[in-house]
């Protein structure tokens, strides 16, 4: 039997998605460059997250990812009052991630407002750990977020704990390892482009795009709408995920939006 999607429906899965990134430390939206570090005062501080993800809500933002970018460093829980405070004020899906180690974490998150759950360092840590949050939550619920940088001999490896620590995991290999086991999306965070405006990486992206079932959000290097532009175009993303374009006011979602609809994009 085959299935029959309404055309709206239909519309909205082929639709490319606008994300707002706001990386959280000490209660406030930071921002820094190749995934710069808090302690050694890499970071600016831009705000309070809870405003700032309003302010997308308010421009037409089609999801907000919340990532809490010490908590696995630190070995902590994730924050929870921050995420039910969003949830009160905002009504586009919300996607937290940063800390998460158990099926309690991701529950607490669910409960907390969250729609989907973001592992990183866990999920590399403890691969079973998708399967079992698929089985439990759902496919849909279960994102894996991946740090990757290219190396000299121009592979793509994949980093944990906030882009600290190097893994034996090439790019690749892992995005279909998380799918195979259960992950519903992937989250491709490209450290070389962090913060660097200079547009996503654009090779990786259509890598992992062109291998993987499930969408794959793109991370790291918007600085202008062309690269917007050129992430769906040339690397095939689902979804651009983006951070100080938006919170410094360079653009708005909205303008992104209506450039990518004069270039034919498909948008929500």
């Amino acid at each position: 039997m085959i299935a029959w999607v309404r055309p709206l429906e239909r519309l909205l899965m082929l639709a490319k998605r606008i994300i707002a990134c706001l990386d959280v430390h000490a209660g406030q939206v930071t921002r820094g460059k190749q995934f710069g570090k808090a302690e050694a005062g890499e970071l600016e501080f831009l705000g309070d997250p809870v405003e700032l993800a309003r302010r997308y809500d308010q421009q037409g933002v089609d999801e907000i990812v919340f990532y809490d970018i010490t908590a696995s460093s630190e070995g902590r829980r994730p924050f929870f009052d921050i995420l039910a405070r969003t949830a009160d004020v905002c009504f586009v899906p919300l996607t937290a991630g940063g800390g998460v180690r158990s099926l309690a974490d991701i529950r607490d998150l669910l409960l907390a407002g969250a729609d989907k759950v973001s592992m990183n360092t866990m999920a590399l840590q403890s691969p079973g750990l998708i399967r079992e949050a698929a089985s439990v939550f759902g496919s849909q619920c279960i994102v894996v977020s991946m740090d990757v940088r290219r190396t000299a001999d121009g592979h793509w490896q994949v980093y944990s704990h906030g882009g600290r620590r190097e893994t034996c995991w090439e790019a690749l290999a892992w995005a279909k390892e998380a799918v195979e086991l259960g992950a519903g999306e992937i989250v491709l965070n490209s450290i070389d482009s962090d913060g660097m405006s200079s547009g996503y990486s654009l090779e990786i992206v259509r890598l992992v795009s062109d291998s993987v079932p499930v969408p794959v959000v793109a991370s790291g290097g918007a600085g202008k709408p062309q690269d917007f532009l050129d992430v769906f175009q040339v690397g095939r993303a689902d979804a651009a995920l983006a951070a100080g374009i938006f919170h410094r006011g360079v653009y708005t979602v909205g303008e992104i939006k209506a450039f990518l609809r004069g270039h034919g994009i498909l948008v929500r």
